[in-house]
């Protein structure tokens, strides 16, 4: 397991790492891309779970009006392409989601971190966004994101772009 004190903490205004990943419905998501865009990476644990559902369906909810700010939303999780394709199936996210089973990009957003449950600790996926401006760079950090929460806060921070 990867030892997350390696990775520095991403902040408003570092530049944002190059991506490249699968994503749900046969697509493929980058950075490159996205090159001159806004866009918003949101990690979540794991698909179609209680919090990740919440969180999603509030920004697929929101979808018009972030797409209305020229935002594309990506949400990031270590989960396999069948189970995000399924979870996207289900709720209807047209959205991509990516899946970062090895945790490439979740290290370099410092994410991927010690939890702990049932006395238990291992390492998942810390509920945390990043949006990130048209320059390539980190305008807004959210750790330890609040599912129900998110999506206007998200919104309020894209039309502060």
């Amino acid at each position: 397991m990867t030892d997350t004190a390696q990775h520095p903490d991403i902040r408003p205004g570092d530049r944002a790492p190059d991506f490249t990943m699968k994503a749900s419905r046969g697509r493929t998501v980058s950075s490159a891309e996205l090159k001159g865009a806004p866009y918003l990476l949101y990690f979540y644990p794991k698909a179609d779970t209680p919090g990740c559902t919440t969180q999603a369906c509030g920004i697929q909810e929101a979808l018009p009006a972030l797409k209305s700010l020229d935002l594309t939303v990506i949400g990031v999780s270590p989960d396999g392409v069948p189970a995000i394709d399924k979870f996207a199936d289900k709720f209807g996210l047209e959205f991509p989601l990516a899946s970062d089973p090895e945790h490439a990009l979740a290290d370099q957003y410092g994410v991927w971190v010690e939890k702990s449950m049932y006395g238990k600790t291992y390492f998942g996926m810390e509920r945390s966004s990043f949006l990130v401006g048209a320059d390539g760079l980190i305008k807004q950090v959210w750790r330890k994101v609040k599912p129900a929460e998110h999506a206007a806060a998200v919104e309020a921070a894209a039309k502060a772009l």
